[in-house]
């Protein structure tokens, strides 16, 4: 999908890969440290991130959360710590390998009865229509092959009134912060990920090409409008580098 121009944030180059299998075994090959990198890559910022997505994005006490592209689980349990145990929560993704660590740091944290990560894939949500009050995902719309699907099915599964609500990176713009993350984001982040996690997919390579043909911004937002959201709005995060998007479902709960 195109992304919108800007003179001071370069495209990528071809179409990255999203296929089903190459994403899932891309992130099955990293999974044992994909949260060291997260938190290293990003100086701990991405857990405010996730904090300051629950606080805008509340659970209702008794109405069920789910999280898309769960991985391994970081914002389904920063839910499950918000609602207090008042909520179920439900964290959904197609990578085996990434779900059984999510399972470790449920049990560690006591959560295990509170939140249920299920194997599947989010452009086929095994779901009834109108489950939940908060649908949620992040940074994982953008590994989704079809990004429309994606979104979609998180707008059938949430009820008439609820939130959705996608976390993603963005790109910062201006001649100087927009130029330097650019050259951290495609240049250091790449060569440090694979020091870190060798993998034969090149994993923190795909991530700034990925990001860099995802829309964001008003394009994020009017994607969401097309697809029946209301009240789209977004958030931009630590200058701009991740964005927090929430739109609602029409209707009233039921």
């Amino acid at each position: 999908m195109a992304t919108q121009t800007d003179p001071d944030v370069a495209k990528a180059g071809p179409e990255v890969d999203k296929s089903g299998h190459r994403v899932r075994s891309m992130f099955a090959s990293i999974a044992g440290k994909y949260d060291l990198l997260n938190h290293l890559l990003s100086l701990n910022v991405d857990r405010m991130w996730r904090a300051f997505t629950v606080r805008t994005v509340p659970p209702e006490p008794g109405v069920p959360v789910l999280d898309c592209c769960t991985g391994t689980a970081d914002l389904a349990l920063a839910y499950d710590r918000a609602a207090g145990g008042k909520s179920p929560v439900i964290g959904s993704d197609f990578c085996r390998e990434m779900l059984l660590i999510g399972n470790q740091k449920a049990r560690k944290l006591g959560a295990q009865d509170r939140v249920t990560l299920i194997e599947g894939d989010t452009q086929r949500l095994p779901f009834p229509t109108g489950e939940f009050g908060v649908v949620t995902v992040a940074f994982g719309l953008r590994n989704v092959s079809d990004t429309a699907k994606g979104l979609d099915e998180m707008i059938r599964v949430a009820r008439p009134g609820g939130k959705v609500a996608i976390l993603e990176f963005s790109r910062p713009r201006g001649p100087v912060l927009g130029r330097l993350y650019l050259t951290f984001f495609t240049h250091v982040l790449p060569r440090v990920g694979q020091a870190v996690a060798p993998n034969r997919y090149d994993a923190y390579r795909y991530l700034p090409e990925s990001v860099m043909q995802f829309p964001d911004g008003q394009e994020m937002l009017d994607l969401m409008t097309s697809r029946g959201l209301v009240d789209a709005v977004q958030h931009p995060l630590t200058f701009g580098i991740a964005t927090l998007y929430v739109g609602t479902k029409p209707g009233t709960p039921g």
